[in-house]
């Protein structure tokens, strides 16, 4: 079993004791992400629309860092806050994975770290 750590400054850095994201065997682990500036580390401001937008740009930034992109996703989970915020969330998740996205889950959770809206990981085939 070969395990490969990624990191990106274009993301932001673990919160925890995580990494970014693993690879395993020709498959990318990507942690969950929230939408912090990879820049500052504060919560990016606006509605949840642009925290979906925000956390979006980090999980293609990881991907790429990996040697994949967002047509190789097979799998989604997100979290949100408040159900409500469906909609909107499948609003923009559609402008990142259009036709035939990937397989994905989304529920709806008591808190998310540092009082995120959202949050999304995934997985994802990549080249050995």
């Amino acid at each position: 079993m070969e395990r490969k750590i990624i990191r990106t400054a274009a993301a932001p850095g673990a919160v925890g004791p995580y990494s970014q994201a693993v690879v395993c065997d020709g498959w990318l682990y990507v942690s969950g992400q929230i939408p912090l500036d990879p820049v500052t580390g504060d919560m990016v401001e606006g509605d949840i629309g642009a925290q979906a937008d925000r956390v979006l740009r980090s999980l293609q930034a990881i991907l790429e860092e990996a040697g994949a992109g967002l047509g190789d996703v097979v799998k989604v989970q997100v979290y949100l806050r408040d159900m409500n915020d469906f909609q909107q969330v499948n609003e923009v998740y559609a402008r990142y994975f259009g036709e035939d996205p990937p397989a994905r889950a989304c529920v709806a959770v008591a808190g998310l770290p540092k009082g995120a809206q959202v949050e999304i990981d995934l997985v994802a085939r990549v080249a050995n």
